[in-house]
């Protein structure tokens, strides 16, 4: 079969509001300041007047599309009547249908293979990126500061003709010519005056344009590693357009996940035992893996664009864990509330946080993690062993030598808050953490039910529990001694 010609376009919107185009680009092969590696893309179908958002994750655009609902809706006392989007997963989670479903937006979702139905967010994100290498290209700010050209070539795009309406989109958008006595060339130097200055002191400092603010009227700044707002500055945009030059090349591109293309290992020996010469003629075969979006959407997507739903009843919040009708066994998974035992002084516990920032500096995430204070148990009340195995890096090159040698797949996983996994063999009272003590259970203390960060026992808690799991797969724990197992894998390789 060949595939079949795309015919026409869509209708048209016959009003503001009346069908938005969506898409979402990224990750970003640089991440930008502030730690943003995506963002997304809002743009009216009458008026082409445009809305973008950065965002950190993917899974954010939930929260962009609510911000901008409520802003267009307030602004201009109409509904969104239809969005148009691709079959990303998230525009497919199961918040987001319902979002739409509640407010009702009709959803028009493009066929797989057909980005030209949504061919108006698909064009504008490439003539954004356009932009963007453009504007960067003639300036010596790093490569991270796309995401402040972005922001300023949306506003600029929304200011200027289209062909595609008969006024610009700021004047069908808002009904008033744009002005545009006020900007500036995006990158050029400038002087800002300094709000407080002594008499000795200079009276303005040399930056550069970088953006205009949403929230005020005024300019963004760079300027020794910072970023800050002003009204108005001296602009350089004369001696900037004179010394551009012919301007440097910029590597801005969204990363695209490579397919994985495996060769059929059995039908290769055996092609080679036959007539070792055909080697480099047998054919290859995609692997069989199945890949899909992340769950956290709502959905599971396979490889041949079936659309499974997954359940997603699990709390995200301790205030949704308390008010569900599992409230009791979502509790109890890590203490229960009991009247402190005679002669039992309980732990103490604290809060740990720290600020997550990116290579720029700026404050990416803000962690926070419950701790107990582990130095205050006593041995033989609060915990007896804690020796945990751990594997050695010559049994992992072992593994790895006889995985390479008989062609077998490793497989790696990764455990989120492993320590809470462990169930507690000794009785382990903790007082309660701060911010959760109530003032009817003020007295009682935490009876812990699983290990928690900062026991002694955490880490052999965790490898019991896990050795536990593992074996009811039917895998067994290896217990060879190396000399054993060296002379087994000289054996292999000599055989």
């Amino acid at each position: 079969m060949t595939k079949a010609p795309f015919s026409g376009k869509g209708e048209r919107a016959s009003d503001l509001l009346g069908l938005i185009h969506s898409d979402a680009c990224g990750p970003m092969n640089t991440q930008a300041r502030g730690g943003f590696q995506y963002f997304i893309t809002f743009t009216d179908d009458f008026s082409r007047y445009g809305y973008i958002y950065l965002m950190r994750h993917k899974s954010e655009a939930l929260e962009r599309f609510k911000e901008f609902k409520n802003e267009v809706q307030n602004q201009h006392g109409k509904s969104i009547k239809a969005l148009r989007s691709d079959r990303g997963g998230e525009y497919l989670s199961q918040d987001f249908d319902e979002l739409l479903k509640e407010c009702g937006i009709v959803s028009q979702l493009t066929p797989p293979g057909t980005p030209q139905w949504n061919g108006v967010s698909e064009r504008r994100n490439r003539t954004l990126l356009d932009m963007v290498r453009s504007m960067m290209s003639h300036t010596d700010l790093p490569t991270s500061f796309w995401g402040y050209a972005l922001e300023t070539a949306a506003f600029t795009l929304n200011r200027v003709p289209s062909k595609s309406v008969q006024k610009t989109p700021h004047e069908m958008w808002t009904g008033r010519h744009p002005n545009m006595s006020f900007m500036k060339i995006w990158g050029c130097k400038a002087y800002v005056k300094h709000q407080m200055s002594t008499k000795l002191e200079p009276k303005s400092e040399k930056c550069t344009f970088v953006g205009y603010p949403k929230e005020t009227k005024g300019y963004y700044f760079y300027n020794e590693n910072k970023v800050f707002v002003a009204r108005t500055g001296v602009f350089l945009e004369k001696e900037f357009l004179t010394n551009s030059g012919k301007g440097r090349n910029i590597e801005l591109e969204e990363v695209q996940q490579q397919q994985v293309i495996e060769p059929e290992v059995e039908g290769i020996s055996q092609a080679v035992e036959e007539n070792p010469t055909d080697l480099e003629t047998q054919p290859l075969r995609r692997s069989t893996r199945e890949r899909h979006e992340p769950e956290r959407y709502g959905f599971l997507v396979t490889t041949h664009g079936d659309v499974i739903l997954v359940d997603q009843d699990e709390p995200k919040t301790y205030q949704e864990a308390v008010a569900s009708p599992d409230s009791e066994k979502w509790l109890e998974a890590v203490w229960t509330l009991v009247e402190p035992p005679e002669r039992i002084k309980p732990i103490g516990c604290k809060w740990v946080f720290k600020k997550k920032t990116d290579m720029d500096g700026n404050v990416q995430t803000y962690k926070g993690r419950l701790v107990a204070k582990g130095f205050r148990q006593i041995h033989g009340v609060d915990y007896d062993e804690t020796f945990s195995p751990v594997a050695m890096f010559k049994s992992i090159r072992i593994l790895l030598a006889v995985a390479a040698f008989h062609d077998y797949e490793i497989w790696q996983m990764d455990v989120k808050t492993a320590f809470l996994n462990g169930k507690l063999e000794e009785d382990v009272y903790m007082t309660q953490p701060e911010g959760f003590v109530t003032l009817e259970n003020a007295r009682k203390v935490c009876k812990l039910q699983r290990s928690i960060y900062g026991l002694k026992q955490a880490s052999r808690s965790w490898n019991l529990r896990f050795n536990e799991a593992i074996q009811e797969f039917g895998f067994i724990r290896m217990k060879m001694n190396l000399v054993y197992t060296r002379s087994l894998v000289g054996a292999l390789f000599h055989s």
